[in-house]
């Protein structure tokens, strides 16, 4: 077995009413992944006067964090009108070991911009699981 870690190469979303939106990402940057299903919660208390487990298990979202590349000096489509969206997009992800993952969702959380490196925080996330898809 082994493991490639690395890069995530491409973001990109298939929005039904808004059309194809393409994110770049930069080198070298570290990115949150969380491929949604069932998890159990991590309580030390739950347990029964006996001693005996009791498992509480809830469904989480999939959710992608990280930084896109920001073009400031383009007035091209950006993040911001799908945080705008109600409609959920497909999502594409591909990661430089050729793995690509896919899943419906929307744009969460603030759209924050770092000027200086021309970064924006994004973080994507959306029900049942990121799939892969090869």
């Amino acid at each position: 077995m082994k493991f490639l870690g690395g890069d995530i190469t491409e973001i990109v979303c298939k929005h039904p009413s808004l059309g194809d939106f393409r994110f770049q990402t930069k080198s070298n940057e570290s990115y949150t992944m969380d491929k949604g299903g069932y998890r159990n919660n991590d309580d030390a208390n739950q347990v029964t006067g006996g001693g005996q487990a009791i498992w509480q298990k809830n469904r989480v979202r999939w959710s992608l964090e990280g930084p896109i590349l920001e073009d400031l000096t383009q007035n091209e489509k950006n993040i911001e009108v799908l945080a705008e969206s109600s409609e959920e997009g497909t999502w594409i992800i591909s990661h430089i070991s050729g793995a690509i993952w896919q899943g419906k969702g929307n744009v969460v959380g603030d759209l924050q911009t770092d000027t200086n490196n021309v970064q924006k925080a994004m973080k994507i996330a959306g029900g049942g699981k990121l799939e892969p898809v090869n």
